[in-house]
């Protein structure tokens, strides 16, 4: 159960179909009845184990952390504050919606990224085929007319004679460095994420997707009644980048000793913007900080999408440069002995 997962659809069908059902009058335990009929998959698992659950007598958070992979710790917390208010329809459609949200966000970022990775795809697949079929038939023709060879056509002829013969070395070495990286990922995660997130194009984009993402759950988690420390506690986990979780770090200590959460914001410039800044301190002071949670998610919206406009714009174009130049270079090096040939013959 622990390793279980469904799809985001999945996710969104399954709560969206409790919250209606409940919001009809149906109590759980039929609800679920007439849910598991049609379902199947991992959704059908989680069902058949809310069963159990309900049939002895537990809670429905009890059932959710059951699968961690499925509902994480603000999903959990927000069902358990519901069940205890006796508002558990309404925290369902507001998770609908925010899970929606949070959905179409992510897929937003996707297909902006999905331009760059498919060139960058095209573009290894056409240096490898040259190497590999191209580069051998030229190289054989100059091999017999015992040509001297420029430098960058030499590399281009060594490589493609060391992918050749040495392929099944080069193979498994190629599968132990991504096995490694992997298992280096996994146990130096935050290095590997820090490295990622301090690149140029990256940092500040990243930073803004942590500010919406952590406002946004924010938003949800103190609109359901959650104590505002251990709303900061359960949304720091949505965070990424390791200076925005210090932040949050620095003002779940202020909350606790009873000053402003706005205070710690203010100790590191331009990671918030000064607007969200202002809205949370008017939301502190109006007893109204969901709101100006809410508020700052959909202004933070608008701003990662107007922002990966940017980068993909300015991507994109680079790719098709640096793409332009590696191959341009490769046929430089594979024309110019060609040129020297026909001039060698033109002055015979």
């Amino acid at each position: 159960m622990k390793n279980l997962r469904i799809s985001g659809n999945e996710k969104i069908s399954l709560i969206g179909n409790m919250a209606t059902m409940l919001g009809a009058g149906i109590p759980m335990f039929e609800a679920v009845e007439a849910l598991l009929v049609d379902s199947k998959g991992g959704t059908k698992k989680i069902l058949e184990q809310l069963q159990e659950d309900l049939t002895a007598g537990h809670h429905i958070h009890t059932n959710f952390a059951r699968f961690p992979r499925v509902f994480d710790k603000i999903s959990v917390n927000l069902i358990k504050a519901a069940e205890e208010a006796g508002k558990l329809e309404v925290i369902l459609l507001d998770l609908r919606n925010n899970l929606q949200k949070e959905m179409e966000f992510t897929d937003r970022i996707r297909s902006a990224l999905t331009y760059p990775i498919l060139v960058l795809i095209v573009f290894i697949l056409v240096i490898f085929t040259m190497l590999i079929v191209v580069i051998p038939k030229i190289s054989t023709v100059f091999s017999r007319l015992k040509m001297d060879l420029p430098l960058p056509t030499k590399i281009l002829i060594f490589v493609s004679n060391a992918l050749l013969t040495y392929w099944p070395l080069i193979l498994t070495f190629s599968i132990i460095s991504l096995v490694t990286v992997y298992f280096l990922y996994r146990q130096k995660k935050e290095v590997f994420l820090s490295m990622v997130f301090s690149l140029p194009l990256v940092s500040r984009l990243m930073q803004e997707i942590d500010v919406t993402r952590f406002t946004r759950s924010m938003h949800l988690l103190l609109s359901s009644g959650i104590p505002f420390v251990y709303a900061l506690e359960l949304a720091q986990e949505v965070v990424l980048k390791k200076e925005v979780s210090q932040i949050i770090r620095s003002a779940r200590e202020l909350a606790q000793e009873g000053k402003q959460f706005s205070q710690a914001l203010r100790t590191k410039v331009g990671v918030f913007p000064s607007v969200a800044v202002k809205l949370i301190e008017v939301g502190e002071k109006t007893g109204q900080l969901d709101k100006s949670m809410g508020d700052i998610s959909e202004q933070m919206d608008y701003t990662v999408s107007r922002t990966l406009a940017s980068v993909t714009s300015l991507l994109e174009p680079l790719m098709l440069v640096f793409v332009g130049i590696s191959v341009g270079a490769m046929m430089m090096a594979i024309i110019a002995p060609i040129y020297g040939l026909i001039g060698q013959v033109g002055q015979r």
